[in-house]
Order: C-alpha cells, then structure tokens, then sequence
C-alpha cells in the first residue's frame, strides 16, 4: 500500500522569487525562528537494524553515528571558503554574498565541495567527519519504523518545502520543525536535495537524497535516491554532516 498524500492548495508566499532579486529588494520573512545554527548540532543514529529501501524490504544494520540536524548552511560554507581559499563558481559565489541566506542550505556545491568542507570541518571540531552514507541518512529519515516520510506514514506539505508547499524557492534551515524525524533531525523531505557519501558508482555518478522543493510528495519520500553528476553543483541541491562515534580524532 502507498503512503498518503494530503492534498492542500498552494500558499501564496514566495520567500525568494530568484536569486538575482535577493540583492535589490527586502524579502518577506518566513514566519520561522532565523539564525544560523551550530554546525556541530547532530543527533544520533542508534546502532541496529533498521528498514530501508523503495519497496524492497532490506533490513540493514548501522552502527552509531551523528546525524547533522539540519542541512550545511550559507554561513557555514562562507566560512570555509574565508579559511581555506578555495574557488567557488559563480552561482554559489553570489548565495555566500547574500547575507539574508545565511540560514538557508548551501547549494551549488558539488560533491568535492561537500567532501572538501567536511575534510576542514573534521580540523575544526577534531572528529571524525564526513558526509553520511545513504543508509544513514535513510535511516536518520525514516527512524525505526521505516516511515514513509519523516514526520510518518501521511503526507503533509505544511511540514516540509515541496512543489505542494508552495514556497518555490529554498527557506532557512530551521523552518518547519515539525516536520522532523523522530530521532530530531530536520529538512530531510524537500528544500535541498543532500550529497551522501556512497560510492560511486559505474559511471562515476554520487547519490542525493531527501528531494527539494522542485520536487512533489512523491518525490520527497526518505526512500527515494536519486544519481547525480559529481561535477555538477545545481541550486536544488546542499549536504549536511555526519561524526562517527567514538570519540575525537
């Protein structure tokens, strides 16, 4: 049986209408508490069994590790181009100069920028960093129940940023709280799609996670993966982080 979708009509407010606009004219503010939270906020992923995949009851087992909770931000990517020099092409170059998204994800970032970033991010904090592997990202999503969605079995678009949601553009990290996992970890369904940290595969395309606000209730599940260009950085698509237990590095 399919999980369920509730259907609402679209709202009306846009946070962001395009990039370009960001830079010429006040935005609305989202009815959500702002501020660039700390990049070193996770939440646990329980050693054990959990249910994953699309349809295909695989039961893995996971080892403990920390979960980002929210997606990387502007502000943290900013600091890390600041320390360490690297590029940046010219789309991501124009979000790190908007100082109005400094809370939302980053994105047009490849995954050598994600895997760059959590290479100093692991210098900054001493631990052992990087970015989460598929199955601990799903798992993180989905909890021990295997939920269709993060907040459960129905969906809702007054819980994440889908095409139903109708923002239509990214929104801060910290918007719809309760659309939440169960273990804590937020904006797991839509706003950004996520670079995971599996293996390549083939032909040399990564895995995202998670769907973005392009992408409908269908697209959106904790299931759903989907194979992307390394190489290529997309305005749909961020990361966020994962610490493995165990101590400092």
């Amino acid at each position: 049986m399919r999980p369920s979708v509730r259907g609402v009509g679209l709202r009306h407010l846009v946070l962001a209408p395009s990039l370009h606009s960001q830079y010429d004219r006040p935005q609305p503010a989202p009815p959500v508490r702002r501020g660039v939270p700390p990049l070193d906020a996770c939440v646990l992923v329980a050693a054990g069994a959990y249910r994953l995949g699309d349809g295909d009851g695989r039961v893995v087992e996971l080892d403990d590790v920390l979960i980002g909770r929210w997606p990387v931000t502007v502000a943290h990517m900013r600091s890390f181009v600041e320390a360490t020099g690297r590029p940046v092409n010219h789309a991501l170059g124009g979000r790190l100069a908007a100082e109005q998204l400094a809370d939302h994800p980053v994105t047009e970032v490849t995954f050598a920028d994600a895997a760059g970033f959590c290479g100093w991010a692991a210098s900054e904090l001493g631990r052992r960093l990087r970015l989460p592997r598929g199955d601990e990202w799903e798992a993180a999503a989905r909890g021990r129940d295997g939920r269709a969605w993060p907040w459960g079995e129905v969906f809702d678009p007054e819980r994440c940023n889908s095409v139903e949601s109708g923002w239509g553009w990214t929104v801060p990290v910290r918007a719809h709280p309760e659309g939440a996992a169960a273990g804590g970890a937020r904006q797991l369904a839509g706003n950004v799609w996520e670079w995971v940290g599996d293996p390549s595969g083939e032909d040399g395309w990564r895995s995202v996670r998670g769907g973005s606000y392009l992408d409908t209730a269908w697209g959106v599940r904790a299931a759903r993966a989907l194979p992307a260009d390394p190489e290529r950085a997309t305005a749909t698509t961020g990361f966020r982080i994962a610490i493995e237990c165990g101590g400092s590095r």
